[in-house]
């Protein structure tokens, strides 16, 4: 089993899951972690600071984000090499599943640093049992694109493929979202909405595209959402 002790020059890199809402869903693995990191390079260092006041952890923080990640990288990893114990953090969930985490596990591994991983909760492996529909096989699709044309291109391969296919979706484009998959894919297409997963307003909607697009047309939706939709 691989861990942050195993690295000969004393310095380590990790990306840690946390907790998409339920603090309590925190592994021990990841505590421990957390408390021995030098510095926690977090998407949010105000949400990593709540994070890490709550569990009475005082590790320097900075940021981390899609904005300054190609430019900061190379020093995160400079530290690395210098023996220091670096964290990586997105806001909730797994680095690198549509949050920052990809450029700093491939630019280390060009490097020689054998990243560590530290499993733990995401919105899409939560969604895969919540959703209710076959997934013995499925995709993911991250956040559909926000223009029309595109959009539909994006839809079009998803009904081309047959499985389940999970998305990321704002709240502000799921109602436009389930019309979309009742126009391009079918109206008798399954879908489910998972919004707020392990959250107190947590909401499973399962169902087929016409129906839902036609029953929520006119609801104001808040939170985060996975969409899964079976094409199968």
């Amino acid at each position: 089993m691989k861990d942050c002790a195993d690295s000969g020059s004393g310095g380590w890199l990790a990306l840690v899951a946390t907790p998409i809402g339920n603090l309590e869903d925190i592994t021990l693995r990841a505590l421990r972690t957390l408390r021995e990191a030098d510095l926690i390079a977090a998407e949010d260092t105000r949400r990593a600071a709540k994070l890490c006041s709550h569990f009475e952890i005082p590790s320097r923080r900075t940021s981390y984000h899609a904005h300054n990640e190609h430019h900061k990288t190379a020093r995160i990893l400079d530290q690395v090499e210098n023996g220091q114990k670096v964290v990586v953090l997105s806001d909730a969930g797994t680095p690198g599943v549509s949050d920052p985490g990809f450029l700093i596990v491939r630019a280390a591994i060009e490097r020689g640093i054998e990243p560590v991983i530290i499993p733990g909760v995401s919105a899409l492996t939560f969604a895969v049992i919540a959703s209710g529909l076959p997934v013995d096989r499925f995709s993911f699709a991250g956040f559909p694109p926000v223009k029309s044309g595109r959009r539909r291109r994006f839809l079009e391969e998803l009904r081309d493929v047959p499985t389940t296919h999970f998305l990321f979706e704002s709240p502000h484009r799921v109602g436009r979202l389930l019309a979309e998959i009742a126009e391009v894919i079918g109206e008798e297409t399954p879908v489910a909405l998972i919004r707020e997963a392990t959250k107190l307003y947590e909401e499973c909607l399962r169902g087929v595209a016409g129906e839902m697009a036609a029953k929520f047309a006119d609801r104001v939706w808040k939170g985060e959402f996975v969409v899964a939709v079976c094409t199968k």
